[in-house]
């Protein structure tokens, strides 16, 4: 693998492969943080944290013997205040279906990238209305390993996308990954731009520029 490589603070499938098409080099370190969330802490503070404590526990593995930029990223889907994390097993997939079904929710993902003594942290945000899905539908979709890996209990990409009316901004922010954004952090740091100001509406950001990563990290 060429030197200009990131790592990529997250073992999920869909992460990697978004990064993949857009020509990003990357090596995956897995980061095992708690994903609990504090007292009083919004959805949007929940998933920059945890965004964060990602790539900083990366970083700290990877910083001395291989300091190349670390990202990573954390999703979150909200309903009325709720938080859906991941679900434990079919049958939480199934309670968490059953309270989207019909109504529209929030996806939250934010994306930071650590390097040198600093980050950066970008936020997107979509909209997905299910429509209403029936008991049926929903024990037989839950029956797949699918949905126990996501948050909210459903991927977007796959089965569940029968479920989905409409989705008001980027799908790769319900995926897990909007690339736009880590074009923008990419480009930043081979500009030597990297720590500017976060973007609180960082859906508007439209990716430009290079996806190089060739400056050198101190």
């Amino acid at each position: 693998m060429k030197k200009d490589f990131i790592y990529l603070a997250s073992a999920s499938p869909r992460r990697s492969e978004l990064l993949r098409q857009i020509g990003v080099l990357f090596k995956v370190r897995t980061a095992e943080i708690s994903e609990v969330r504090a007292n009083g802490e919004r959805p949007d503070e929940y998933v920059r944290r945890l965004a964060a404590e990602k790539a900083e526990a990366v970083w700290a593995r990877v910083a001395v013997a291989a300091p190349r930029p670390v990202l990573a990223a954390d999703t979150a889907v909200e309903l009325g205040g709720r938080i859906f994390g991941k679900p434990a097993n079919a049958a939480e997939a199934e309670e968490m279906l059953v309270a989207l079904s019909g109504r529209t929710h929030r996806v939250l993902t934010a994306v930071v990238l650590r390097c040198d003594d600093s980050s950066e942290t970008l936020l997107s945000e979509s909209e997905v209305r299910f429509r209403s899905t029936t008991p049926e539908e929903r024990a037989a979709y839950c029956r797949s390993s699918e949905p126990l890996d996501k948050a909210g209990g459903y991927g977007i990409q796959g089965g569940a996308a029968a479920f989905v009316a409409e989705v008001n901004g980027r799908v790769d922010t319900v995926v897990g990954l909007p690339v736009a954004l880590v074009r923008t952090l990419l480009a930043r740091f081979a500009a030597g731009e990297h720590g500017a100001s976060d973007d609180e509406d960082g859906h508007r950001v439209q990716g430009h520029g290079s996806t190089a990563v060739g400056r050198r990290v101190r």
